[in-house]
């Protein structure tokens, strides 16, 4: 059986100081494991964000541990973390954050441009990866001549290129139409079920939630229902 890819014990994250703190997490400990497809699910504020953002390395906790794929995320320096992201997750989010004036080739090819791959080697996983999403015939378009959902699949596309441990997608379908967002979703699922990559998924839509094998709820930086009563209950047992 494969490991958690994800551990994260006793995480906090707190904005602010003093009498203007605002608690994002609240003491979350929570296991992922490989292979699975997970969605965070909350209303504005519920910390799902904010969770998806430590366990990818954007941000960092102000306590607590974030484990991923055996790194401690928190304890690397600036350098070590910048790498680490790049090798290790593949990030797609709501608004696309394609470059305009670059093809669909080059936005992919973006991040392999940190790494020590030939032009020959980069071109062989930019297309591959395009291939993967379903549009190798649109590389030599700019974002303006595609679609939304073209344009998040270019990003899917960029976020697989270095073929990362795992997938972290922020409101992916929140800028598409309801097609487009049934394409994006199964595109992922698909990448899940057959590819074996790792997705977490923040989203607010149950539709779009239904397409993960797991859904964890967040409200007020904590987690609710059966998972978060058992974690809450085990804390409870250990501090007694």
């Amino acid at each position: 059986m494969p490991g958690p890819i994800v551990q994260i014990e006793d995480l906090t994250k707190i904005y602010g100081h003093g009498e203007i703190e605002v608690v994002a997490l609240d003491h979350v400990s929570l296991e992922i494991e490989r292979g699975e497809f997970v969605a965070l699910m909350g209303p504005s504020g519920s910390g799902k964000s904010t969770l998806l953002h430590l366990i990818a390395g954007i941000d960092r906790p102000t306590s607590g541990r974030c484990i991923v794929d055996n790194v401690d995320v928190g304890a690397l320096n600036e350098t070590d973390l910048a790498e680490w992201r790049n090798r290790h997750i593949g990030f797609v989010f709501q608004t696309f954050n394609l470059i305009p004036v670059l093809t669909a080739f080059e936005n992919v090819e973006l991040p392999l441009l940190l790494t020590g791959l030939t032009v020959s080697e980069r071109r062989e996983h930019v297309e591959a990866a395009l291939e993967l999403v379903g549009l190798r015939d649109r590389m030599r378009h700019l974002p303006r001549q595609m679609s939304g959902g073209q344009e998040q699949r270019v990003a899917i596309a960029r976020a697989l290129v270095t073929d990362p441990a795992l997938l972290v997608a922020d409101e992916p379908t929140g800028n598409l139409d309801a097609h487009s967002a049934a394409d994006v979703l199964s595109l992922l699922q698909r990448l899940n079920m057959e590819a074996g990559k790792t997705v977490i998924m923040v989203t607010h839509d149950p539709k779009a939630a239904a397409y993960s094998r797991r859904i964890i709820h967040l409200e007020k930086g904590e987690l609710l229902g059966k998972e978060g009563q058992m974690l809450r209950t085990l804390a409870m047992g250990l501090k007694a």
